[in-house]
């Protein structure tokens, strides 16, 4: 497929090799199957083909899903079939492509085949969205014990943590899992926001307008653990805040990799755009003001030019508690039976008092 001038990340030696090597881990913890994975990124000769290559894996279980639902008595499978299909679909987008619209499409599909997941497997779940986010309320039958507001990060969406919506739900918690400005379903229309409290508070209004007073928590991966850390600094209504692989601030434009900068001047609209965000993701000062209990958790060898990690923040925060997990990379998709049952664990008890 014709593609325009690939950017400065496209042109990096070896790109092609050391992106799939760097998103296996992700990849698994997003639920792909790991044979599948190898087999689909195989076949790449280049990146650029990325996206596309997702797509049609993608398109094979929405094939399986129709045969599913054609069948009697095969609703769970069609499910199953929808929410593998919602993940590849999602994990097309990894990449600061060039082909926006390639890439916007790939995001609705996801949101579109995730809806038609949760219909079939949790018929319960609830719509909850407005022009500058949207998402899915699952398990709102244990509101009472409280929500968990699961916010993704620069270039991930509600569809990809699925390991700690299920670890949560499985303690008595309801999961609100979100797209804000900026990503998911929303990177078509909205651009990101440092003032992510603003979002978090919107969420807050819709969901205590619909459960009544219920105590909420955030649970932010990757930049959503900076959007976290800030909404708990300046929401009041979030009882527990929780971060992975989070940074604590970013040192400057020039110090970051080119993934980073081209993705976030796409997510944010233009180059200008991006600088003055990366310039907001700084929790110094703010840290000390976060009084509700904190869960810092960040790998050991999750090392990213420019991103200061999080163990300032938890040791900023008046009752905050840090994490490190030996042998983790980036968002710990590697080790994730050393912390995702844990932090599970410690949100649903931090929002029971």
């Amino acid at each position: 497929m014709p593609h325009r001038s690939p950017s400065p990340f496209f042109q990096i030696p070896s790109i092609l090799p050391d992106f799939i090597a760097q998103n296996r881990s992700r990849t698994y913890g997003a639920g792909l199957d790991p044979f599948a994975y190898e087999r689909v990124t195989g076949g790449l000769t280049d990146l650029l083909d990325w996206p596309a290559a997702f797509m049609d894996a993608a398109r094979g279980h929405l094939a399986d899903a129709a045969r599913y639902a054609s069948a009697r008595g095969a609703d769970r499978s069609a499910g199953e079939a929808f929410r593998t299909a919602a993940r590849w679909f999602h994990c097309a987008v990894l990449l600061p492509h060039p082909d926006r619209a390639l890439t916007a499409d790939a995001a609705a599909q996801a949101d579109a085949a995730m809806g038609r997941a949760l219909a079939l497997l949790e018929p319960d779940a609830v719509r909850v969205e407005d022009e500058s986010y949207a998402g899915w309320l699952r398990g709102a039958g244990h509101a009472a014990q409280g929500v968990v507001v699961v916010i993704p990060g620069l270039d991930s969406s509600k569809e990809e943590f699925h390991d700690l919506t299920e670890a949560l739900l499985a303690r008595g918690t309801a999961v609100f899992t979100m797209d804000g400005p900026g990503q998911g379903v929303r990177a078509a229309t909205t651009t990101v926001t440092a003032d992510y409290e603003r979002v978090v508070g919107r969420v807050v209004d819709a969901l205590h307008e619909r459960l009544g007073p219920v105590p909420v928590g955030v649970v932010g991966l990757s930049l959503g653990g900076y959007y976290a850390a800030w909404s708990a600094a300046h929401e009041p209504r979030i009882r527990a805040a929780a971060t992975v692989s989070g940074p604590y601030r970013i040192t400057g434009w020039d110090d970051t990799v080119p993934f980073v900068r081209e993705t976030l001047a796409q997510r944010a609209g233009s180059e200008g755009a991006a600088r003055d965000f990366l310039a907001r993701v700084d929790l110094r000062g703010v840290a000390s003001r976060i009084t509700v209990p904190v869960l810092v958790v960040d790998g050991a060898d999750d090392v990213i030019p420019g991103v200061c990690n999080g163990a300032r923040l938890a040791a900023d925060a008046p009752a905050g508690a840090y994490l490190s997990v030996p042998g983790g990379d980036h968002l710990l998709g590697n080790v994730r039976d050393a912390w995702l049952g844990r932090l599970a664990d410690w949100c649903a008890t931090a929002l029971r008092g």
